[in-house]
């Protein structure tokens, strides 16, 4: 048991209320393992979506499998909800929920470990049903209050409060943690991770202040010694200062990365008719993906889309993740004491 249980601890079977944040489209395994191992909950992320979704689904099986062999602690995947512009959800979606549960099923070593799902970007309305009955617990990421009550009277077991300082794909809405945080944790029973801004201790105890049950990261887990992504990408993020950072057009809608040559093609072309080298809407979906897989595999980090939050500009040197997570958990429950300490007795009425 670690220095900070709770009812999100508890519900999930982890030692410290620390989450790895769904980081695709990349293998995220290794790192998954890595946090589950340390006592927090790694999450292995969807590949991608390529045009041959079943060849696709058998990569994230071969990830769940992967990471189910690295670890005997609890693990979580990560599947974006994605919509058109009709709302129809996309066959991605249904495709890779269907493969983590079929993986649960058919081997009970993974049902064992893989006792999580996260989903984000579009309502998972249609799924929450099944994702419940398989037993998993269910993690909705939400980045406005209203999204995060609907969630919770649809039976999600956890929301994820997705401040727009975040990396990657960010919440359209564009409210910050510090506001959006207290607003949620005062609207839903259900426990809340904060996610967006947090890079160690100082970050979950300002999160359990606010009512927040824990906190997700992922800036701060791709800079570790725990991880796949290419050296160049790792340190792109190192040298990142304030303001290298800039939000762009995602692929589910916001998203935030650094500013480069890749980001800027987006930036400018925010609020026109015409894409990047005049892409079809297909097309520019597919050359954002392969734009941010080029980043993370071959280290194009000037001319491919560099994700990460704004929390890179703090982060200036690598760690080790069974390090690093256990002592942000203690190093956070002596920062409440301390001020706990620092209280003056109540004065007598």
């Amino acid at each position: 048991m670690g220095p900070i249980t709770n009812r999100y601890t508890e519900l999930v079977g982890i030692d410290h209320p620390i989450v790895q944040e769904g980081l695709g489209p990349f293998r995220t395994p290794r790192l998954a393992a890595a946090v589950s191992n340390a006592g927090g909950l790694g999450t292995v992320s969807m590949p991608g979506m390529p045009t041959d979704l079943e060849a696709g689904a058998r990569t994230f099986r071969e990830h769940i499998e992967e990471c189910a062999s690295l670890t005997d602690r609890p693990f979580a995947v990560n599947i974006p909800v994605g919509v058109d512009g009709d709302g129809t959800v996309l066959p991605f979606t249904e495709v890779y929920i269907r493969t983590v549960l079929e993986a649960r099923r058919s081997d009970t070593a993974i049902a064992q470990r893989l006792t999580v799902l996260t989903t984000s970007a579009g309502f998972p309305g249609p799924f929450i049903g099944p994702i419940k009955d398989s037993g998993l617990i269910h993690q909705h990421k939400v980045g406005a209050t209203r999204q995060a009550v609907k969630a919770a009277e649809a039976g999600v077991d956890v929301v994820i409060a997705a401040g727009f300082e975040m990396g990657g794909h960010a919440p359209s809405k564009k409210v910050h943690t510090f506001v959006l945080v207290p607003s949620i944790t005062e609207a839903v029973d259900v426990p809340v991770v904060l996610t967006g801004g947090a890079r160690d201790a100082r970050g979950l105890a300002a999160a359990l202040a606010m009512g927040a049950d824990g906190v997700a990261m992922g800036t701060r887990f791709i800079t570790t010694t725990d991880n796949d992504w290419h050296p160049a990408y790792i340190q792109a993020l190192l040298d990142a200062k304030e303001g290298d950072d800039v939000a762009f057009d995602g692929v589910y809608g916001p998203c935030r990365g650094l500013r480069n040559e890749a980001s800027q093609q987006l930036v400018d072309a925010s609020g026109h008719d015409t894409a990047p080298d005049g892409l079809s809407a297909v097309e520019l979906t597919r050359w954002k993906i392969d734009s941010m897989q080029r980043a993370q595999n071959e280290g194009d980090v000037s001319g491919s889309l560099v994700l990460t939050g704004q929390v890179a500009s703090a982060i200036n040197e690598l760690v080790s993740i069974a390090e690093f997570v256990p002592a942000m958990a203690e190093e956070a429950a002596q920062i409440l004491r301390r001020l706990a300490a620092n209280l003056g007795a109540p004065v007598a009425g």
